[in-house]
């Protein structure tokens, strides 16, 4: 696990030091226009500095491995972060919406817009480029903290093209109210954003159901079936951010031996294991078959069978996660 996050860590490094550049270059556009609305851009900035140390600080938290005080590892750290993330979020669009009303009420007098302009659009240029690579990167390493990070750039981008066009258009016309409406409107998409990172963050930090994952373990199974596996049910996924615990109970003939059950199990293992590529670990209870089942089971030469084979049941995400054996 330590391995995977390595690449996660080189990139939240780079997000901490392209972050602290680029609020540098806003402080310094506000300084050059005494823009309100670009000093309030420059403001957000500083949440996305404090969000990405944090962030940098709960990969390298959720990169250590299990031990005897976290037996499932440091991974929900990352949920974490990603959810006071996402409130950092909401409550700059909470307070850009302010200095747009404030800013209305009592418009500044600007100058060197020009020059202010191109800064601001350098800084969301570079904000969405990074921020789609953070979240490109975030799903392919499944970390919430780089999504939200990725997520909160191009937040970031949103706010800093509102801004523009109100700039733009003050530029042109002269109307001190269209810089504080366009940063209004945008400030809002922010804030929907920001509650988005906070929904998937509560989601993980609660356990909530990923069905996703558990179909895709569905398709493996599936694909991967053998006459010796009766039944699986009573399965559970916990998605520790990016790493799985995978809970279920394996059906198998009643009458092997405890060393071939093992052997059955071992091969249901692999398999998964092979899926995930060390991103999971398994606790999986060996449940012995009923003769209600036999109608489902493929076992050949069965000699307690006491009825036919009829039906190969086909799994789906409901018939594995409940608790009961299957049966036609």
């Amino acid at each position: 696990m330590k391995f995977q996050k390595s690449a996660t860590i080189r990139t939240q490094q780079l997000l901490v030091a392209i972050s602290l550049v680029l609020f540098v270059l806003k402080i310094f556009a506000w300084y050059l226009t005494a823009s309100i609305a670009i000093l309030t851009d420059a403001l957000e900035s500083t949440v996305n500095v404090i969000a990405s140390i944090i962030g940098l600080y709960s990969i390298i938290l959720a990169s250590k491995p299990k031990d005897k005080t976290h037996p499932y590892g440091h991974g929900k750290i990352e949920f974490v972060s990603a959810a006071f993330e996402g409130i950092l979020i909401s409550v700059a669009g909470i307070i850009i919406i302010y200095e747009s009303i404030d800013n209305m009420i009592h418009p500044h007098i600007l100058k060197k817009l020009d020059i202010g302009m191109f800064l601001i659009a350098l800084t969301a240029f570079v904000n969405y480029l990074f921020g789609y690579y953070c979240v490109k990167k975030g799903e392919k390493e499944n970390s919430p903290i780089l999504i939200a990070g990725g997520q909160h750039l191009k937040s970031d981008t949103y706010s800093s093209i509102g801004l523009l066009v109100g700039l733009l258009l003050l530029y042109l016309f002269e109307y001190p109210w269209i810089d504080s409406l366009a940063a209004m409107f945008f400030a809002f998409i922010i804030i929907f954003t920001g509650y988005k990172i906070i929904r998937k963050a509560i989601s993980g930090i609660m356990d909530e159901a990923d069905y996703t994952i558990i179909e895709a373990v569905n398709s493996v199974l599936s694909a991967n079936r053998i006459d010796t596996w009766i039944d699986i049910h009573n399965m559970r996924i916990i998605n520790n951010a990016g790493f799985y615990h995978i809970d279920c109970h394996l059906t198998v003939p009643y009458y092997i031996s405890i060393k071939e059950g093992h052997a059955i199990l071992d091969q249901l293992r692999a398999i998964l294991s092979s899926h995930f590529k060390g991103k999971a670990e398994f606790f999986v209870h060996i449940d012995d078959c009923q003769f209600y089942q036999c109608s489902i089971c493929k076992v050949e030469n069965c000699k307690v069978r006491k009825t036919k084979h009829i039906k190969t049941l086909n799994w789906t995400v409901e018939n594995l996660i409940s608790n009961e054996k299957h049966k036609i």
